[in-house]
């Protein structure tokens, strides 16, 4: 299930962010950085566990980005990431950046 992430939701979001930051895959993202803008990430869930984030930061009227996509280890290639990725560019749609 794909949803908005909610405050509970950072610290999962920080540790699976920092080990592919580690794996050098991706930038890091602080807590703070999550906190501030935890209303750009969309989350992957099932059971209750985050398998993947995705960030959608709007830049300007009509510029956005995906940021911050990634997937916990062992559930790569099972369409989290793009599944994911599909829901920013709606919402980007939805918003008239696209």
């Amino acid at each position: 299930m794909i949803r908005k992430a909610r405050i509970k939701d950072v610290n999962e979001i920080y540790e699976l962010i920092s080990y592919h930051a580690q794996e050098g895959k991706m930038l890091p993202r602080s807590l703070n950085d999550l906190y501030e803008y935890l209303r750009d990430f969309h989350v992957f869930e099932i059971e209750g566990e985050i398998i993947g984030v995705c960030g959608l930061h709007i830049n300007w009227e009509d510029l956005a980005e995906i940021r911050s996509l990634a997937v916990r280890k062992g559930r790569e290639r099972q369409g989290v990431g793009t599944a994911l990725a599909k829901e920013c560019i709606e919402e980007a749609r939805q918003l008239d950046l696209l």
